[in-house]
């Protein structure tokens, strides 16, 4: 896999995209609230705030095939992607007429710009990334062991390119239908189930050890982003509180228990890392594997187990998401009984990025939080009596 590199602009405060939904609430088996839907995390400006389906990416534009409206500031590297993803799509010659419609915007975020051109996706990734990290984790997704499970990536011949100072690395992937935000009923939990069930199933293909899976690094550096933008302020503290309240590992700051730390996992599931390919119709794959490695298994089941005590997912579906993946014989948790001694760990680590996103995300747009916003905070203030030795324990 060859890779492009565009110039790194400076990033506008976090725009919501379909990369990632951050919705989770409070933690241990609970009712949920029928009809109630994830915080709309993940929401575009130009779009509803809260999607109908937990976790699917949200609704296009209003006009069908038209770009998202984008900061003066970030017009070069969104161009550049679109020109890039359009060169690989068609292999225009410079002289040749164009007559193919604008790139499309998927997602703008901090780690990750997005931009559609026909059948191809061009990817720019954060400038500080791993760059030997992100060469393993786009060979777990070419690798044929994988087929069938993970999107696999294009292949680009030649040189790399590069643009101004400070390049940002360019993956290119084939364009496949996200899961349809408004069609709640169509929701394709039990695949994902699948899939991730025998993503922790396999045995790693590379001749080396696979990254380590990221999900708790990423709920380190969502709590580090909400104490940048409100320092000082007490609505942290419950957050925080239920931070350290966490055991190292899930902290991202030790290992995982060393029998739950060697399985394949995602990273960062929720159903905006699924789409059919080929598209329209082809079987679900999961995407985005940005996060993925070696890790505990039950980080993968976490968000919707999240989502489930909190109310926001429904008992039907969480049944259905948890019986398929059993089914297709997931380590994460027992074939039988209670999961919860599993999940509980990273179901509550979810829960505190959540809260974290949703407090810098407020704070960056002078706004108070929304009811499922508060919800995810007020889940961390119970969180944070959880007694230390439950914590410990269920880590084990």
């Amino acid at each position: 896999m060859t890779s492009t590199s565009v110039d790194r602009e400076s990033p506008a405060p976090e725009p919501a995209g379909p990369a990632d939904p951050e919705a989770a609430g409070p933690v241990g088996p609970g009712p949920a609230a029928p009809g109630a839907v994830a915080p709309g995390l993940s929401t575009p400006a130009s779009a509803v705030r809260e999607p109908a389906v937990p976790g699917a990416p949200t609704p296009a534009p209003a006009v069908p095939g038209a770009p998202t409206p984008e900061p003066a500031s970030r017009e070069p590297v969104i161009r550049e992607l679109g020109t890039l993803a359009h060169r690989l799509r068609l292999h225009h010659p410079p002289e040749t007429p164009c007559t193919c419609g604008p790139p499309l915007l998927l997602a703008d975020r901090p780690d990750g710009t997005v931009v559609r051109s026909g059948p191809v996706v061009a990817k720019a990734h954060a400038a500080d990334i791993d760059r030997d990290a992100l060469a393993a984790r786009l060979a777990l997704a070419s690798a044929p062991a994988l087929s069938g499970i993970l999107l696999a990536p294009l292949t680009t011949p030649g040189t790399p390119d590069t643009a101004g100072s400070d390049p940002r690395p360019v993956t290119f992937w084939p364009y496949g239908t996200p899961v349809d935000p408004r069609d709640p009923d169509a929701a394709p939990w039990a695949e994902a189930a699948v899939l991730l069930a025998r993503l922790h199933r396999t045995v790693s293909p590379l001749p080396l050890p696979a990254p380590p899976m990221r999900g708790p690094v990423k709920a380190a550096r969502a709590v580090a982003r909400m104490v940048a933008a409100l320092p000082g302020d007490a609505a942290v503290l419950p957050v925080q509180a239920a931070w350290h309240a966490l055991p190292a590992w899930a902290r991202g700051e030790a290992a995982p228990p060393a029998a739950r730390s060697g399985f394949l996992c995602h990273g960062d599931l929720h159903l905006g890392q699924l789409v059919r390919h080929p598209a329209p119709d082809g079987p679900w794959l999961l995407i985005d594997v940005d996060d993925a490695g070696q890790g505990d298994p039950a980080w993968d089941l976490a968000r919707p187990a999240a989502w489930y005590a909190a109310g926001v997912l429904a008992p039907e579906d969480w049944l259905l998401f948890l019986d398929a993946y059993r089914s297709a014989g997931g380590p994460a948790v027992p074939a039988e009984g209670d999961p919860w001694r599993q999940l509980d760990v990273p179901a509550r680590a979810l829960t505190v990025q959540t809260a974290a996103v949703a407090l810098a995300k407020c704070a960056a747009e002078g706004r108070e939080p929304d009811e499922m916003e508060q919800l995810m905070i007020d889940s961390c203030a119970r969180i944070a009596t959880f007694p230390p030795e439950l914590a410990a324990g269920s880590a084990s």
